[in-house]
């Protein structure tokens, strides 16, 4: 794969991150319902992306700028853009804050949760552009989305769960890529493939099984992202990711459509889903929505 083609998948995955997590966000609102967009209604107004997306522009630009994950310049990334206003847990704001005034990364997120590590979904949220730009290399797409999570996550989990949502993306991506798309049974088999054994991949394991069941019997039996951990949110989204890889709109409609981690939700499956569909539609297949994106918070200008 040329390196156009690398950054081309990287930024469509973005663009859909961003789209699903500004959209997603809005419906934290007063006065913003879910079944307005069921119904194919969506908010008014500029819609503001959160920390999912700010993360992920900082994985998108250090791979944009060297070709990989140099974990020390991405820490020190996370830790110079940090916003705490855009919606970063209280545990993440004191790990930045520590990297940003001279702490070891990887001594500051093993000290997390009393030593274990974070295993949220922090580092699944912003990973999906990584995985389409690795998108013709499985193995170095959950090697390098393993080391973009560790800079904030030591727990395995929150680590699988990276590399979970990054094999997504990679697999999105080839599909695109090659024009064949893989079925949903495929997808998720794939996935599962490359994940170590744990809750993660035991949850990947029970969403196939789950394929052809309603959204909401998916989100009630994997979880919707309610409880913020990578167990109870990638699984949910892969499965959501794998049923409308084909179909943006619906996807994120979905994630809305449950409830939960909303944006982080949202995000992680826009991620992987437009690493496929691309910008607006082609045959066959519905991409980011031209609209959705003229009213998402432009990008940061750092990025470029």
């Amino acid at each position: 794969m040329h390196d156009e083609d690398r950054r081309e998948l990287c930024h469509d995955a973005l663009v859909g991150l961003s789209v699903g997590d500004a959209l997603g966000a809005q419906y934290f609102v007063p006065g913003h319902h879910s079944a307005d967009l069921v119904e194919g209604r969506v908010p008014g107004g500029l819609w503001d992306w959160t920390d999912d997306t700010e993360m992920a522009c900082s994985v998108a630009a250090i791979l944009r700028e060297f070709g990989t994950i140099d974990q020390d310049l991405l820490a020190e990334a996370f830790a110079q853009r940090c916003e705490p206003y855009r919606g970063y847990g209280p545990g993440a704001v004191v790990l930045l804050h520590r990297i940003r005034d001279g702490a070891h990364w990887r001594t500051a997120a093993g000290e997390l949760f009393g030593g274990q590590g974070s295993c949220g979904n922090g580092a699944a949220m912003r990973v999906a552009p990584l995985g389409a730009y690795f998108a013709d290399e499985l193995e170095t797409a959950a090697e390098q989305a393993a080391r973009s999570a560790e800079v904030t996550h030591a727990h395995p989990e929150g680590i699988t769960g990276a590399v979970a949502v990054a094999v997504g993306a990679a697999l999105a991506g080839a599909a695109r890529w090659g024009d064949v798309r893989p079925s949903a049974v495929e997808f998720l088999a794939v996935v599962g493939d490359q994940l170590d054994k744990g809750q993660v991949g035991r949850g990947i394991r029970r969403a196939r099984e789950l394929l052809g069941r309603d959204v909401e019997e998916a989100a009630y039996k994997l979880g919707n992202g309610s409880q913020v951990t990578a167990q109870d949110t990638v699984p949910f989204c892969l499965w959501v990711a794998a049923t409308h890889l084909d179909d943006y709109p619906a996807a994120v409609t979905s994630c809305v459509r449950v409830g939960g981690d909303i944006d982080t939700t949202s995000a992680i499956v826009g991620g992987i889903v437009a690493a496929y569909t691309g910008i607006g539609e082609r045959a066959g297949v519905r991409g980011v929505p031209r609209d959705w994106l003229a009213a998402r918070e432009p990008l940061p200008d750092w990025l470029g």
